[in-house]
Order: C-alpha cells, then structure tokens, then sequence
C-alpha cells in the first residue's frame, strides 16, 4: 500500500456515529491489500492527485445500515466506492480505470459520476463495466 492506508479503507462516519467496530477479518485485509496493490495504488499513480475512498471494508452491520446490497464486495474487503472530487474527476477516473486495463471485477458508475464502485477478485477480473 503506497498511497492508501487500512484505517482510511475500514473509516465509516456511519460507524462511527452508530458505534459500530467495522474491523475486518484477516482474509478481508488480505483482499483490501490486494484490491489497493492491483487497483488503487495504479490508479491513483496514473490520476496524479489523491482518489478519496468514501467506503471500503464494510462489516455485516454497517452494511446494512447504509443500505448495501446482502452480498456485498465491500463485507470482503473486495470493494471501495472512491471520489475524484467533483463528478467530472470522477467521470475521468472511470475512464481511466478502463484506458490502464486493470484488473477489475466490477467498475460502476454510481448516480451520474457521484462516486465510482471498483472491485478486485484475484483470478476472476469479470472486468464487468456498468453505467459508464
């Protein structure tokens, strides 16, 4: 992990606030080291600033308390929902995230560029596009 941190992929403002512990497994944190080395970490390389991660490893309660779906990548620490910071970097990190060919599992445009969802599956890069 060079430009990202386990804290900022597991930090919820919705946990907090409910007091939820969104602690991940080990196997989730081996899938959030690998989804950040294969994913994020190039991204990030190839985007030039910061990509903020609004959601990453989410635990069975915070889950479903923002409303995710029940077999979410992100309770596998598989997925992060990330920020550009406006829906026109958001827009271009989709974009990129196609134009480098990563290894992706899902890539999905959520609510006209408001956030991206990108997922990471060793061995099953469905490289799966959705609204984009």
């Amino acid at each position: 992990m060079k430009h990202f941190t386990l804290e900022e992929l597991c930090d919820s403002p919705t946990a907090r606030r409910l007091g939820i512990r969104n602690i991940p497994s080990d196997l989730a944190i081996a899938s959030l080291n690998a989804l950040v080395d294969n994913i994020l970490d190039p991204l990030r390389e190839a985007f030039g600033r910061p990509i903020v991660v609004t959601s990453g490893f989410r635990c069975r309660r915070l889950n479903a308390e923002v409303g995710g779906a029940r077999n979410s990548q992100h309770l596998r620490g598989q997925a992060a929902d990330i920020i550009g910071g406006s829906r026109d970097e958001n827009r271009r990190l989709f974009q990129l995230a196609r134009q480098l060919n990563l290894p992706f599992d899902q890539l999905i445009n959520e609510q006209d560029f408001r956030w991206i969802h990108i997922s990471y599956v060793p061995g099953r890069g469905r490289k799966q596009v959705i609204g984009g």
